[in-house]
């Protein structure tokens, strides 16, 4: 099995609905995500995949999307008030933390047709959450 990882950087903001501690109040991170695929085949040039042909297309939606943004579950209350002042915000169906991020980000990649093979957000230097899927892009 051959295995490649790109890795984007972003920044965004978040806070956590139900949460007893630090994270439950509107915050930061500067991230970095690491998408990694895999393969029992190389292409014709040797590759899993070019890097830049996952990085265009991941790095596009990553800063459309999630870059500078608050990051909030459907049920935030705060979604009312950022919509009126004109904020961007992009709204999870579950709480927006590292693990689900990192979900959201893989299923992303699917869409691509990426033999995706699982995806890490570092939330911090120190903190990482991993999802790993099944991948219908993988080729064989």
């Amino acid at each position: 099995m051959f295995e490649i990882v790109k890795s984007v950087s972003f920044c965004y903001g978040h806070r956590l609905l139900g949460y007893q501690g630090p994270c439950q109040h509107l915050h930061g991170h500067n991230a970095r995500v690491d998408i990694m695929l895999a393969s029992d085949q190389l292409d014709e040039q040797g590759m899993v995949m070019d890097f830049g042909d996952i990085k265009a297309p991941i790095k596009a939606w990553v800063d459309d999307n999630l870059d500078h943004t608050m990051l909030l579950c459907e049920d935030d209350p705060l979604i009312t008030t950022l919509e009126q002042a004109g904020e961007k915000f992009y709204v999870m169906r579950d709480n927006p933390t590292a693990e689900n991020i990192a979900k959201l980000i893989f299923e992303y990649a699917l869409t691509l047709k990426f033999p995706v093979k699982s995806v890490t957000l570092w939330e911090s230097e120190n903190s990482f959450a991993r999802y790993s899927g099944t991948s219908s892009g993988a080729r064989s």
